[in-house]
């Protein structure tokens, strides 16, 4: 039997698992023993792992869940947690603390419906958005009711999120729109472009990428769908962003003032680049202290934010030099094209919710940022709720990613403020 214990076992499939998820492959199979450098090559391990985690959004969380003995080898199996994707990962380590065998199993998450939907309420059926090369694929939850509908086209935040904005377990606009058609309301939601075409953007699309490309162009024509959709009335369509959906939700409605009313759930009135900066200094003061580790990184944040706050920044800097890796382009588009200078030329219902909890975007800054923007605007009502986090997800204490972790559901007091004030304004 091995002379490691489980806990120096459990250091070195996590230290696996660093390596493949920065694509260092070569190191990754420097812990196999001969037989499996043989028949899990450098090729064979990146085709695998990449192939598999393609479209799995963010990583949220590593676990260590189980620990065997079998004969002289020692058994390790993780949890790796993404956006949209759950992987058990099983190591088998042989007596010299080599792995001798790999499983990479993806795990299916069955979606449980909270208990406010009705399903005998509302069908769905498959629509198209847009036409062309760059046309997604969405959703369309219709009531089974014989007048017609309000409407609510769902707008995502940031990343290539599916159309149930899928976090973990948790699918927060599948909840909204079953939650909604229950009571009587459409509701539409679609693959984010950066999701459907990944692969197709070519890196001088990538460089020039802004919010228009990503976000509102398949919103507008979202809104244009749902009104043409039988059953929904036209003149009683509204845009319901979340996160980044929320935060250029008023550039969208800008462009289309025919929009009944506006609905932001957890978006920034803050530059994005400071919001960035608040998350990470959160979570590394999460335990207590930072690590010197953490302090180096947090201090290279800082430089990163600063260089996209520089009147004479050179066009052709490298995304590296930049907060996340993002280019500049998008930074520029963001700064110049402010949401609270947006919201103030906007003249239709507009309803700001937030979560008091939410650690991404702040209630003390960007809940009341909203407020003062919005404060001649007399058809602008705002709500707070006390227990939810960014995802409107009740829970306790401080909210962390490891909460998105853990199934839940859009709380069903923000269901009903969303279906009571659509059926006031």
């Amino acid at each position: 039997m091995s002379g490691e214990s489980f806990e120096d076992l459990n250091l070195k499939a996590r230290i696996f698992i660093n390596r493949i998820l920065r694509a260092d492959y070569k190191g990754a199979i420097s812990q196999f023993d001969d037989q499996m450098k043989t028949v899990f090559g450098i090729n064979k391990l990146k085709e695998s792992w990449e192939g598999l985690v393609s479209d799995a959004g963010s990583l949220l969380h590593l676990t260590l869940i189980r620990t065997a003995e079998m004969e002289s080898y020692k058994i390790v199996v993780i949890k790796i947690e993404f956006q949209r994707l759950v992987i058990d990962i099983q190591f088998v380590f042989n007596d010299q603390g080599q792995i001798s065998g790999l499983n990479i199993n993806p795990v299916q998450i069955a979606y449980n419906p909270p208990a406010y939907v009705k399903k005998s309420s509302f069908h769905e059926v498959d629509v198209t958005v847009g036409e062309g090369e760059w046309m997604l694929p969405g959703t369309m939850t219709l009531p089974n009711v014989s007048r017609s509908s309000p409407g609510v086209v769902l707008v995502h935040g940031s990343g290539p999120n599916d159309r149930d904005e899928t976090i973990g377990p948790n699918k927060i606009f599948r909840d909204l729109a079953w939650g909604l058609a229950s009571q009587g309301v459409a509701v539409l939601r679609y693959d984010k472009r950066t999701l459907i075409y990944a692969k197709k953007f070519t890196p001088d699309q990538v460089a020039e990428m802004t919010v228009k490309g990503e976000v509102i162009d398949d919103a507008l024509l979202s809104i244009k769908l749902m009104r043409q959709t039988e059953g929904i009335n036209p003149k009683r369509v509204f845009l319901l962003g979340h996160s980044l959906g929320a935060t250029v939700a008023p550039r969208i409605a800008g462009q289309d003032h025919d929009l009944a009313g506006l609905i932001i759930m957890a978006g920034i009135t803050r530059p994005l680049e400071d919001t960035i900066l608040d998350q990470f200094t959160y979570l590394y003061n999460l335990e207590g202290k930072m690590t010197e580790q953490q302090k180096a990184d947090l201090e290279n944040l800082k430089v990163k934010v600063d260089r996209v706050k520089e009147s004479e920044i050179s066009d052709n800097i490298s995304p590296q030099d930049l907060p996340l890796g993002v280019p500049l382009a998008y930074w520029q588009d963001l700064n110049k094209n402010k949401s609270s200078d947006a919201v103030k030329t906007l003249n239709m219902p507009i309803l700001v919710l937030q979560g008091e909890r939410d650690y991404q975007v702040l209630s003390m800054k960007d809940f009341e940022g909203w407020k003062t923007a919005l404060n001649k605007n007399e058809n602008a009502s705002f709500k707070i709720f006390p227990n939810l986090n960014h995802l409107f997800i009740a829970g306790e204490g401080k909210s962390t990613p490891k909460e998105y972790t853990i199934e839940g559901h859009v709380d069903e007091d923000v269901i009903n403020f969303i279906i009571q004030w659509i059926e006031g304004v």
